[in-house]
């Protein structure tokens, strides 16, 4: 609905892109050559925007280093979670005080082993509704099928000595049809056992925001961005869309 408004935009002679009723239009021209911050009303044809398909206007930004980064695509995660079958999962990390294990091989001829790890509130487990749980050797498919019908999935790998999380190029957690993903260059992972504070809480809520805190990850948020270049005749002036 926004691509074609925005191509209505483009078609008609002149637009009113802001609302200031009680200001006076004022001409690119001088807007250009004003040192700002200053506001200003403006009639002017919209004569270009980026970018062309909405869906790359969604962007991942982390508000401490105050980078931009694509979304990645969804095959490069599934490609993260075929390398982590590589690494079996480590039995003498199974069934610890804060959450239960459960394992099995597939049938297929790849044989895989996963394990699925139910984090617990005190020695009880939580409604699936509000459970989180960390899977090993899952495919893409299979998360997806896990998100819909508990609260929150972290994929994870086994060490020697515990559970971690995977790359960051993949989500660090996924929730609903959401991907969490962490900024690479701020974020410090820690080992998976730090979920444990939050398990020990009374009634664990697994907002994404504490779980990424405990975890060392800096939270990339989803943003939308665009670049509109307007015209009026007397000059050409690049405006920025950047919202959350």
């Amino acid at each position: 609905e926004l691509e074609s408004h925005l191509q209505k935009c483009q078609q008609l002679s002149v637009t009113v892109l802001t609302d200031h009723q009680d200001l006076n239009n004022t001409e690119l021209k001088t807007i250009l050559n004003s040192v700002a911050p200053q506001q200003f009303r403006i009639r002017a044809k919209l004569r270009t925007y980026k970018p062309q398909k909405l869906y790359q206007s969604v962007k991942l930004h982390c508000s401490k280093c105050n980078s931009l980064q694509e979304v990645p695509d969804g095959d490069d995660f599934g490609l993260i979670l075929q390398g982590s079958t590589v690494t079996a999962p480590n039995p003498e990390l199974h069934n610890t005080s804060w959450y239960d294990s459960v394992t099995w091989t597939t049938q297929d001829q790849k044989q895989r082993k996963i394990a699925i790890h139910f984090v617990k509130c005190g020695e009880m487990l939580q409604e699936p509704e509000d459970t989180l749980l960390m899977i090993e050797g899952g495919t893409l498919r299979e998360l997806w099928k896990l998100t819909k019908r508990f609260k929150c999935v972290i994929p994870v790998r086994s060490t020697e000595s515990d559970l971690e999380l995977l790359d960051l190029s993949a989500p660090f957690l996924l929730q609903g049809n959401i991907k969490y993903y962490g900024c690479k260059q701020c974020s410090t992972p820690k080992p998976i056992r730090s979920l444990s504070s939050i398990a020990a809480e009374q009634q664990p809520s697994w907002e994404p925001t504490e779980i990424a805190q405990v975890l060392g990850i800096e939270l990339l948020q989803y943003v939308f961005v665009m670049k509109f270049t307007l015209v009026d005749g007397s000059g050409s002036l690049n405006a920025y869309l950047f919202d959350y």
